[in-house]
């Protein structure tokens, strides 16, 4: 039996959007996948999820509450297979802390090609994070293939 597929997902933060992309890929992807989630800043190191993207995502049946923030490093972007990044933002810093070609060819946007971003909630009404989770959910079929 070969190992479960790696996906790391990272945002700015990792209190709003990574965290959820992770918990939404680890549900529809089962045993196939192994998903963690980090951000790019270290502002919210150790710090729990916002209490938005908690009541967003509960309400459609993740749960979010043991969270805690963790930063994007060299060794987890070695872990994965694939690392997902919520927008260009990102996707561009990643790209500055790739060490290699190989780590470069493992970064793509969340969403796909094209530059759609998964938008920030952050500082938004809860509308917002129930908009992101929804997406989230959407995009999660095509990422699984």
């Amino acid at each position: 039996m070969s190992r479960p597929r790696r996906i790391l997902t990272v945002c700015l933060g990792n209190i709003c959007r990574s965290l959820l992309a992770a918990a939404v890929l680890a549900r529809h992807g089962g045993p196939a996948v192994e998903v963690r989630s980090a951000g790019i800043r270290d502002k919210w190191t150790g710090e729990p999820a916002h209490p938005q993207m908690v009541a967003a995502a509960a309400a459609h049946g993740y749960d979010l509450t043991t969270h805690r923030a963790a930063q994007v490093t060299a060794d987890l972007m070695d872990w994965a297979d694939s690392i997902l990044a919520m927008d260009v933002t990102n996707l561009a810093a990643l790209q500055e802390l790739a060490r290699d070609e190989r780590t470069c060819r493992k970064l793509s946007l969340y969403l796909g090609e094209g530059g759609r971003d998964v938008p920030d909630p952050f500082g938004k009404d809860p509308q917002a994070f129930t908009a992101v989770v929804e997406l989230v959910e959407r995009a999660t079929a095509a990422l699984l293939r």
